[in-house]
């Protein structure tokens, strides 16, 4: 997993084994030992994790990694503390300026790096709502707050049904009346009203094979699809590292000592809730396209309107990470043929077609939008040169390789697409890429690859 990682921590001996362990991991890692220097970093080049060590009081650390969350442009920066004391105050002092965990010393490198694994993947997810609000915000839309302010319902699942441990019944009173306390093996259901729960706490302190039981369990909370978008967060047994590793590997949240305070399991609930509210506003904006007015009504992909905010805020996002991007121009060939020689509908029956086909192979982060008759723009963040044209002979294959049928006509028809593809990013100059030069240039490789003959793929040198 590609990330880069900027580690904070006056003491050399820390920040060279904490480096070394970290590029073992083939993360790109930078090592400062002061504030100072890290803003010096950030400014160059923006992280996606900080390794932050708070047990040093030379300096206000607690309040660096306070404004970083609080600021708009750095807020989806995550945060991972290690050497302070691994006492309750110091655990939620941390977690309350935004830090995810706290990682006392010696370190733990299998619990380490599963950490950071689990931690860049929801960043990821963060960086993908950051640059679809700043869209939204461009055109004036803004986020509908009662819309997710229903009580929380959370699921407590647990061996222990006898004597519920204490950080059951922590659960209950945070979340009552709407905790239900149910046992590992049964089925989940949903509520009387057929909603399901916004979070699962999973009892991982008595399982005799956590490795099999977790990973069986995660899996199919992922597959329901009335529980697949709650989060979870996996109590284990003090000490139980190993376990706490697995649970995050396994697509766990986040994880919990079970000796932890009650306050600390009640801040990680309510951290869950905000991120599950905040998944609930993104995937409720990727179905529903923020406003119809951004919405294609003939296929239902994203239109100009909404490319050209989106497109500068990736751009701005991608100046500040300093990463790859890819800017797709994709043309039908032969298009208008299509539409004199079997009428309009026909032609609107293709571009559903090849929305669809498009949609179903690109990845959940990209965009995908029609802006203009037959053409279409694919936007792909963190996309390298060769990962982009893998893409695009995906995309050219999956429209060629087997013929529409269309409602009307006695013969399928066989339709090819031509792509243009723009590489811009970190190995492209440090400036803030301009989209519309990225949008031309793309349009370019799209003329060379109808001059080569239709059905190709050119790359903007």
């Amino acid at each position: 997993m590609s990330g880069r990682i900027l580690i904070i921590d006056s003491v050399a001996t820390n920040r060279v084994i904490l480096k070394v362990k970290l590029l073992s991991a083939q993360y790109d890692v930078s090592a400062v030992p002061s504030i100072q220097q890290a803003d010096a970093v950030m400014a160059r080049e923006r992280p996606d994790l900080i390794v932050i060590n708070l047990g040093d009081t030379s300096e206000d650390r607690h309040g660096f990694c306070k404004a970083l969350r609080d600021d708009y442009n750095t807020g989806d920066i995550a945060i991972l503390g290690v050497g302070t004391g691994n006492t309750p105050t110091a655990r939620l002092a941390a977690l309350d300026v935004g830090v995810k965990d706290i990682l006392p010393h010696p370190i733990d490198e299998t619990f380490l790096l599963a950490r950071v694994r689990s931690m860049l993947r929801q960043k990821n997810l963060h960086s993908e709502i950051w640059v679809r609000d700043s869209a939204g915000r461009a055109l004036g839309f803004e986020e509908d707050k009662a819309t997710y302010d229903a009580p929380v319902r959370a699921h407590v699942l647990t061996s222990n049904t006898t004597i519920y441990p204490t950080f059951v019944r922590s659960v209950a009173r945070l979340y009552a009346p709407n905790t239900q306390i149910l046992p590992l093996d049964r089925h989940v259901p949903l509520n009387e009203q057929g909603i399901a729960p916004d979070i699962f706490v999973i009892d991982a302190t008595s399982l005799s094979d956590p490795h099999e039981t977790l990973f069986r369990l995660a899996a199919d909370l992922r597959s329901r699809s009335y529980t697949r978008l709650a989060t979870q967060l996996v109590v284990v047994a003090p000490g139980a590292r190993d376990v706490a590793a697995i649970a995050l590997d396994v697509g766990a949240d986040d994880v919990v000592m079970a000796n932890a305070s009650e306050q600390e399991l009640q801040m990680r609930c309510k951290q869950l809730h905000e991120q599950k509210r905040k998944q609930d506003r993104f995937h409720t904006q990727v179905k529903d396209g923020l406003q119809a007015a951004v919405k294609d009504p003939l296929t239902g992909l994203f239109n100009r309107r909404y490319a050209d905010p989106y497109l500068k805020a990736l751009a701005e996002k991608t100046h500040q990470s300093q990463q790859e991007f890819a800017v797709m121009m994709i043309d039908i060939d032969h298009f208008k043929s299509v539409n004199d020689t079997h009428g309009h509908p026909v032609g609107d029956a293709i571009l559903v077609g090849i929305a669809e086909r498009l949609k179903e192979n690109v990845r959940g982060i990209d965009l995908i939008a029609r802006i203009g008759g037959e053409e279409f723009l694919v936007a792909l963040p963190n996309t390298t040169r060769e990962m982009a044209e893998v893409t695009a002979d995906r995309l050219r294959s999956v429209v060629n390789e087997s013929p529409f049928l269309v409602a009307g006509l006695a013969d399928p028809l066989s339709i090819s697409v031509s792509i243009g593809v723009a590489i811009g990013g970190e190995k492209h100059g440090t400036a803030l890429p301009d989209m519309e030069d990225m949008c031309l240039m793309a349009d370019t490789a799209l003329y060379a690859a109808k001059s080569a003959g239709r059905n190709q793929v050119a790359v903007a040198a």
